[in-house]
């Protein structure tokens, strides 16, 4: 039985929040038990190319990387996030108002929703490798815009990869027939000398609940999760932004 209380709280609260324990506690054995499936899926497809993406190499220099390039040694799983940079076509939130990226048209813009998403990821990116994971960021914009955009946000960990030579992105439902980029978050891993699919957030594609958005990468979106947290919940009409009036500068 819980027995935790905290000052002034009444007998009625107590009750109420001894059976809202109860639905987390159901809530983080279906996390887990969802996990567990996950674990256990068989093995997935194997990629039908060694994709040759654009980066940069340790002296901040063009360089040319394949897929299997991204993974090192003894990691064998790669976690991808696929960056809507461009933006989605029908997007008109504001684009950035400083540094070079606000000089591109906004349809090019990077999208605001990825922007607060990876901005929370960037510090946590530090800590993947000496876990043992491989995490990358895929952004089908050229690489100088990704990486001249991440300078200005003042990203200092994320590894960022442009596709826009190869059909990765489309291969692995990352972009629409029409162009679109879909913020997807892509698995692989290895096996020996194989590459092969192991899991994308295919949420993005199911049936959502009324009133909701997909929340394909929801568990890991701590911004939108706080919300939860709260008594109003998510809100209805704000959404991400890439410029703030109320903030400084995100490079400081």
């Amino acid at each position: 039985m819980n027995t935790t209380t905290f000052p002034g709280e009444s007998t009625a609260y107590r009750a109420a929040r001894n059976q809202l324990l109860q639905d987390e506690i159901v809530l983080r054995r279906a996390m887990e038990a969802v996990a567990v499936s996950r674990r256990s899926l068989p093995p997935g497809g194997i990629i039908p190319e060694d994709y040759l993406f654009d980066g940069l190499d340790s002296d901040a220099k063009p360089a040319k990387i394949k897929l299997s390039e991204l993974f090192a040694p003894g990691q064998n799983s790669l976690v991808i996030y696929n960056f809507m940079f461009p933006r989605w076509s029908k997007d008109s939130r504001p684009g950035p108002v400083k540094g070079a990226t606000a000089q591109m048209k906004l349809e090019d813009s990077p999208c605001p929703s990825c922007t607060a998403f990876l901005g929370t990821l960037d510090r946590t990116a530090e800590h993947f490798a000496s876990s043992g994971l491989n995490f990358v960021v895929i952004a089908k914009a050229p690489i100088e815009r990704i990486s001249t955009y991440a300078s200005e946000r003042g990203w200092k960990n994320l590894r960022l990869l442009s596709s826009s030579g190869n059909n990765f992105k489309r291969d692995y439902l990352a972009e629409s027939a029409e162009g679109d980029q879909l913020p997807l978050m892509t698995v692989f891993h290895r096996d020996g000398d194989q590459i092969r699919h192991f899991w994308t957030s295919e949420l993005m594609f199911a049936p959502t609940d009324p009133g909701q958005d997909p929340r394909h990468n929801g568990t890991l979106d701590m911004l939108w999760n706080l919300f939860d947290l709260t008594p109003e919940g998510r809100p209805a009409t704000w959404h991400e932004q890439i410029d703030y009036d109320c903030c400084c500068d995100p490079a400081h």
